[in-house]
């Protein structure tokens, strides 16, 4: 309880907070709005569509680990700041050519990647600047809160969307987005606490710097097993997801509605571990909560093949496993954060999150392709069972590292060396 009432009387953490979730809620209205907006408004072809969800996430491939470099030069909070303002002019500015009638699928092209580009900054900054505004022992309970946002922005936010695109159009549900950027914007202005000076070094090539990150992450045992994992459960979880939305439609003959319910039920579940996350990490050891959840958000994923049948039987399965993962991954988004986080010197922690991203978001753009590949190859049924298994052995990682052998994140120092021996384990 010490901890809890001790990030609640952080009042500039509250303002970070309060503000993220506005956000975070307004950027899921857009995941749905602004496809829609080429869909219903422009009416574009199949093929422009695809190009504009590529553009959207392209940023995240070609410039996090540039902007993870550039963040761990400057202050954070600026960088959110001028992020935020012009996330906010460029979604903006859809409703008002929609309504002056001159909205094109170009202009829309470059809203996504410019978005993007601008979401790239608002990630990699804010896990960045997290610890500036936290006491070290409420690293965990900040991260808890930010993650239940998340969670709950995921579950509630494109029913939010659905609504507001009915009564607003698609262009006209933006407006929602824009404003939350400006919420946000606020949020950051209001915070008082002077954000500690940058630890200069010796001016070097940007490319120099980048790879040094990428040598501190892929180096480190913990924060390499983590990308490990991470890399291998998004390739085989697109993969099956790929597989999984078209199967089904096809062959469990599930409707828009209930699919959705079933994908949203990962996100409930992963509300609700993101609150149980910091119970846990109290209860057990550090290091057996991290790979016992790890297990638990991946193995129930082996069930999803066994919804063979339309039908409730197959629903009540599919539900039983998104949520029982998501609970998994709820807690372990917490946990694994807070020691990144905390393995990481604030010098380094720019380049660290851009690391993640980049490796996220790559690994998320082969699953898909893989997917649609072995479901093209293979057929709908046996993809979702290469991708359940894959997901599965995705903890590996974490078994064979010293991960296990942790009791608490003060066993470890800011460059990842273990320092106390753990019999925990």
């Amino acid at each position: 309880m010490k901890a809890r009432r001790s990030i609640l009387g952080n009042h500039e953490f509250l303002k970070l907070w309060a503000g993220e979730t506005v956000s975070l809620f307004g950027s899921e209205v857009t995941l749905l709005a602004l496809p829609l907006a080429a869909v219903l408004t422009l009416h574009v072809s199949a093929v422009q569509l695809g190009v504009l969800n590529a553009a959207k996430f392209a940023p995240f491939l070609l410039l996090s680990l540039p902007a993870g470099a550039w963040l761990d030069r400057a202050r954070r909070r600026p960088v959110l700041i001028v992020a935020n303002i012009g996330s906010a002019v460029v979604i903006g500015s859809v409703p008002i050519l929609a309504a002056l009638g001159v909205l094109n699928i170009g202009y829309l092209i470059a809203v996504a990647f410019l978005s993007g580009a601008f979401a790239v900054f608002l990630h990699v900054g804010f896990w960045s600047y997290v610890p500036s505004l936290v006491e070290a022992d409420d690293l965990m309970d900040a991260n808890s809160k930010v993650y239940a946002s998340s969670s709950a922005a995921a579950a509630g936010g494109p029913g939010l969307g659905g609504i507001l695109v009915q009564l607003l159009t698609p262009p006209g549900a933006l407006l929602v987005d824009a404003g939350s950027f400006v919420v946000a914007t606020t949020s950051l202005l209001s915070i008082r606490r002077r954000e500690p000076l940058v630890e200069r070094e010796p001016a070097r090539r940007l490319r120099a710097e980048v790879r040094e990150g990428l040598s501190f992450v892929f180096g480190n045992p913990y924060l390499r097993a983590f990308a490990g994992e991470a890399a291998t459960f998004n390739i085989f979880m697109n993969s099956m997801m790929t597989a999984f939305l078209v199967y089904s439609v096809r062959e469990l003959d599930m409707s828009a509605g209930v699919l959705g319910a079933v994908i949203a039920s990962g996100a409930v579940g992963t509300l609700l571990g993101s609150l149980v996350a910091r119970r846990i990490e109290r209860r057990f050891a550090l290091g057996r909560a991290i790979l016992w959840s790890m297990f638990l958000g991946t193995w129930p994923f082996l069930l999803v093949p066994l919804a063979s049948q339309p039908g409730v039987a197959s629903l009540v399965i599919l539900v039983i496993a998104f949520l029982t993962s998501g609970i998994g991954i709820g807690v372990v988004v917490v946990l694994v954060v807070t020691l990144r986080q905390s393995v990481t010197p604030d010098r380094m922690m720019g380049r660290m999150n851009a690391s993640y991203r980049f490796v996220v978001f790559g690994s998320i753009a082969l699953g898909a392709v893989l997917g649609g590949g072995l479901a093209s190859m293979l057929g709908l049924h046996p993809t979702l069972v290469i991708g359940a298994v894959g997901i599965a052995i995705a903890p590996i990682w974490i078994v064979l590292s010293p991960i296990g052998r942790l009791r608490t994140v003060d066993d470890v120092s800011p460059r990842g060396v273990e320092l106390v021996p753990s019999a925990a384990a």
